[in-house]
């Protein structure tokens, strides 16, 4: 089959490789119609390079039709439709029944100190075979899986893989209450709908800020505040200019949908340069040992969210060393929630919002689709921020 695999910095291919198979009983294989590109493939395609392997194959946001399962998946057959989870859990140890599919404990990657296994990603989540392919072999398909109604084209589901829960999730843990306010840092794919979602749950007013024009006008088309980045000489410019819309408290909660790949410390990207470059067997465990962040975005999270009010994290970080201003945060009584998305814990929240009527406006949220065959190119322009490239999807 045709797959997407990383061979090195800024470098996917799409090559030849061997199908796969049912090798558990719990285990199914789906033929994929549409993947998605998010924007965790980019961390992978530049800053945590020293954690893959040349022919990793890549992506983590698939729907397709099942083609074979194995003895113990009783609740999928052949020809069901399915939207697949980005991360694999079990559904019965005691973290995925206390709703954090993101530890299952029997897919936990014990060996790197980490939680679940996710599909096409690093080592340090299992280097599971991802789904920017033709198949995908699906463990623990028993649970993960989502059967979906045939019918409406792929984008209507696509996107509970990935950018609804945890979008949905960013939103329920920043607790904005009732005719609150929130800030989104970051209007990719995840900032915009979490935009999208926190007006659906009840939030009077909801402030995006970036820097990317398409993202600021997509945003603003459903009645976000948007705060174009360079319009600011300064962070403290921009906080400003929020806190004068909220009787100068700040807003009620901020989403902080950037992480890594905010603008901010040249030391921080020098050193996710250089461990990119250095022999692998070095490079690993001097990026796991003393990796750092780019953390502008959380830091004017913390310096813009009101006393009392509430930090949600969805945008990746990965930094072991990172400097935090704990006086501030304790001294606000901030609260920090954050972690990869719990995608079997919102579904079924989820799923009524994806009618007909489409208040969510998931039918139109790509901007790009591309054959599989354009993957190189589609990564590239999603990572240069061109063309107007604000959500991919690739369709085998």
């Amino acid at each position: 089959m045709k797959a997407v695999t990383w061979q090195g910095k800024r470098d996917v291919r799409v090559d030849e490789v061997p199908d796969p198979k049912i090798q558990e009983p719990t285990d199914a294989v789906i033929r994929v119609t549409s993947s998605g590109l998010c924007g965790s493939d980019l961390h992978l395609y530049e800053v945590l390079t020293p954690f893959m392997t040349p022919g990793d194959i890549l992506g983590h946001e698939p729907i397709g039709i099942v083609e074979e399962v194995g003895a113990e998946v009783t609740n999928l057959r052949p020809g069901d439709r399915v939207v697949v989870p980005f991360q694999i859990s079990c559904g019965h140890c005691f973290m995925c029944s206390a709703g954090l599919q993101t530890q299952c404990e029997t897919t936990q990657v014990t060996s790197e100190g980490m939680g679940a296994a996710l599909f096409g990603y690093t080592r340090l989540y299992g280097a599971v075979p991802g789904a920017q392919a033709e198949y995908l072999r699906v463990p623990q398909a028993q649970y993960g899986p989502m059967k979906i109604p045939e019918g409406p084209a792929d984008d209507r589901f696509l996107y509970l893989s990935d950018v609804l829960p945890t979008a949905w999730q960013a939103v329920a843990y920043a607790d904005v209450p009732q005719g609150g306010t929130v800030a989104v840092l970051g209007l990719g794919p995840i900032g915009d709908m979490a935009c999208r979602i926190a007006r659906a749950r009840g939030a009077e007013r909801v402030f995006g800020v970036d820097l990317v024009t398409e993202r600021l006008t997509r945003a603003r088309a459903r009645g976000v505040e948007t705060y174009d980045l360079r319009s600011f000489d300064s962070e403290k410019e921009l906080v400003a200019a929020i806190q004068d819309e909220t009787d100068g408290r700040g807003p009620d909660a901020v989403i902080d949908a950037v992480g890594t790949e905010a603008h901010g410390s040249a030391a921080a990207r020098m050193v996710q340069q250089a461990a990119a470059v250095m022999p692998r067997a070095i490079s690993g465990p001097i990026a796991e040992r003393f990796s750092v962040d780019r953390l502008a975005a959380l830091h004017t999270a913390i310096e813009l969210v009101r006393r009392g009010g509430t930090i949600s994290l969805s945008g990746v970080y990965g930094g072991m060393a990172d400097p935090l201003p704990m006086l501030t945060l304790f001294d606000k009584q901030i609260q920090l929630r954050m972690g990869q998305a719990n995608v079997r814990r919102w579904s079924d929240e989820i799923m009524p919002y994806l009618t007909d009527e489409d208040p969510l406006g998931v039918d139109g949220f790509a901007t790009h689709h591309v054959p599989l065959s354009d993957a190189p190119h589609a990564y590239e322009m999603f990572q240069r921020k061109q063309d107007g490239a604000v959500k991919v999807v690739m369709r085998p």
